[in-house]
């Protein structure tokens, strides 16, 4: 993927996010403050109001450029994570000028620590991360099995979806949903269901215009 290319994904998937925002705000109700549906898409919608900009940058400096986007247009703690997930994959990939079938795992490799550290919270935790770390656990085994590039991003988009589902049954550690009785035990967490799509998106672009 060239940064134009990844670039197009982020535009696909700010639209399928906006598509979903009934579903994730009435998710968001049951175990969270109920907003993060509108902070996420109003990230994304500023992402794509400056998608010609991110179009003329390398891949470093977009990837950057959308960190800092994401954090002050989103807000609060998803902004924060979300911003420090696309900074720690620009230098981690300072220098690489496209995105191949491994360099995209470094790129969600680098934003899962960022967000880990960050947010000091770890798989299993009812978050955004179980569906990154399960997409990408998913991901690292069919790389390393020697499956084909259509097999990886099958692979990562079924652990993601994976990971999201994980979420209906484990018991929140932070945030709202912590201090309700059951602890969000039985509903999705909105931020996994976001990831999810974002995973998806990702996984949809890379099969349909890529390979």
């Amino acid at each position: 993927m060239t940064p134009a290319e990844y670039v197009d994904y982020i535009v696909l998937t700010a639209d399928e996010i906006e598509k979903n925002g009934e579903y994730v705000t009435a998710l968001d109700a049951k175990t969270g403050d109920g907003d993060h549906w509108v902070n996420l898409n109003a990230g994304f919608q500023k992402l794509i109001s400056i998608q010609d900009e991110l179009k003329s940058l390398e891949l470093a400096p977009m990837l950057r450029k959308i960190g800092m986007t994401l954090m002050s247009a989103i807000g609060g703690s998803s902004g924060v994570l979300y911003g420090s997930g696309y900074i720690a994959a620009s230098k981690a990939l300072n220098g690489v000028e496209t995105l191949d079938i491994r360099t995209l795992g470094t790129l969600l490799w680098a934003e899962l620590d960022a967000i880990m550290e960050r947010g000091k919270a770890q798989p299993g935790w009812k978050t955004m991360i179980d569906s990154l770390y399960e997409g990408l656990e998913s991901y690292q085994a069919a790389l390393e099995s020697e499956r084909d590039e259509r097999a990886v991003m099958e692979a990562l988009k079924e652990g993601a979806r994976q990971g999201r589902d994980h979420t209906r049954e484990m018991e929140a550690v932070k945030g709202r949903a912590s201090y309700q009785t059951n602890k969000g035990v039985g509903e999705l967490d909105p931020g996994a269901v976001t990831m999810c799509i974002q995973l998806e998106c990702l996984s949809d672009y890379v099969i349909n215009n890529k390979l």
